[in-house]
């Protein structure tokens, strides 16, 4: 602990408070070796939050690629003749709904980056500062 006298223009303090050379913030969780606690960690809100969120995502997009995925199967398995229907020369529904199968993989591939940037990637470093893993 050391004691910081800054002149009045530069502290936002009062003269005279004692400061810590680390800000405490959040209690860690951490066990008295100093690696995380797993149990505690699990059992903040923290990670409860990161977990919420993960799903929020998944499951929805994991239901409906399965649902695309497999309804493309059983056209093409139970109903042919719709799947050869032409659309445009020798192009036939099947042909486009199979392209449409690698356009819709790579929209849920950037889809899913862009959540994890914007949404999963904040509450990583928040469930991260809750052990010394987020602090370098």
């Amino acid at each position: 602990m050391t004691k910081a006298i800054l002149p009045p223009s530069e502290s936002r303090r009062p003269r005279g408070f004692a400061t810590f050379d680390e800000d405490p913030g959040v209690p860690l969780l951490v066990d008295e070796s100093g690696r995380p606690d797993f149990v505690a960690l699990r059992n903040s809100e923290d990670f409860r939050e990161l977990r919420r969120r993960v799903t929020r995502f998944v499951l929805p997009a994991t239901f409906g690629f399965l649902a695309w995925y497999l309804g493309y199967v059983a056209l093409s398995a139970y109903v042919p003749e719709f799947m050869a229907t032409e659309v445009y020369g020798v192009i036939n529904i099947g042909i486009v709904f199979g392209v449409l199968q690698f356009v819709s993989t790579i929209a849920l591939t950037l889809a899913y980056a862009r959540y994890a940037r914007r949404k999963l990637d904040p509450q990583v470093d928040a469930v991260r500062a809750l052990t010394k893993e987020g602090r370098a």
